[in-house]
């Protein structure tokens, strides 16, 4: 499997003209960090033995998750966990079959977020989903709702002999360099994002749009993005 930047949608052509409006995915459009309740689902019942995989990270998971670093780190190690002995062909039914589950759910999408994405869709932007998760989960769920208009950057991911890994993990930073690579040039218009890792991509942008952030995270962008943030709370 390989999906992200060169294959989920991003036009590599030269600039057309459009204002670009990026929008980051789990969060902002999905109220969940969709990757992860895979790895939760995919660990329970049966799947719990893989857990022993992961053991020796298991006691360092609370302390992990509360940092970018961590979370990159554990989301890297628990793809590889759910995915051990699994051809790449069944990882990606897995989780295309959960994402589609995942969207027929009542209110995971952030009303807010869809009718902002396609107001900017129906005004003639360019509007691209920067995301460090798995193209293929993303489409899934998109796709599921019919949600069109859109292009897509999400990280890129390949089987191997000890399970799928990232080969393109679009996380922090690497948002911007994924953009760059793909000949999308600043400046971007309008970005949306939830977290401290996406300043990165919001500090590239004109205007930064912070979604549903917590107070924490709010004066820490602020200080970082100062006139050009916007805290906007979407339903």
């Amino acid at each position: 499997m390989d999906q992200g930047i060169g294959t989920a949608g991003v036009d590599d052509t030269a600039a057309d003209g459009r204002r670009v409006v990026l929008f980051d995915f789990d969060g902002v459009i999905v109220r969940h960090q969709t990757l992860e309740l895979f790895f939760r689902e995919r660990l329970a019942g049966l799947g719990r033995w893989r857990l022993l995989l992961a053991l020796p990270v298991v006691p360092l998971v609370p302390l992990l998750i509360g940092s970018a670093g961590g979370n990159r780190f554990l989301g890297r190690l628990f793809l590889r966990v759910v995915t051990v002995g699994r051809r790449e062909a069944t990882y990606r039914r897995l989780v295309t079959a959960f994402g589609r589950t995942y969207a027929r759910r009542p209110g995971v999408f952030c009303r807010d977020a869809v009718a902002a994405l396609r107001r900017h869709v129906d005004d003639g932007d360019r509007v691209i989903i920067v995301t460090g998760n798995d193209g293929h989960l993303v489409g899934a769920i998109l796709d599921e709702v019919n949600l069109t208009g859109y292009e897509l950057a999400a990280s890129r991911t390949r089987g191997g002999p000890f399970g799928v890994h990232f080969v393109q993990h679009n996380v922090d930073g690497m948002k911007v360099r994924a953009l760059e690579k793909a000949g999308v040039a600043r400046p971007w218009a309008i970005a949306y994002g939830d977290s401290l890792s996406d300043v990165p991509m919001l500090k590239a942008a004109e205007a930064a749009r912070l979604v549903n952030p917590t107070p924490k995270t709010a004066k820490k962008a602020g200080r970082l993005l100062g006139d050009r943030l916007q805290v906007l709370h979407w339903y």
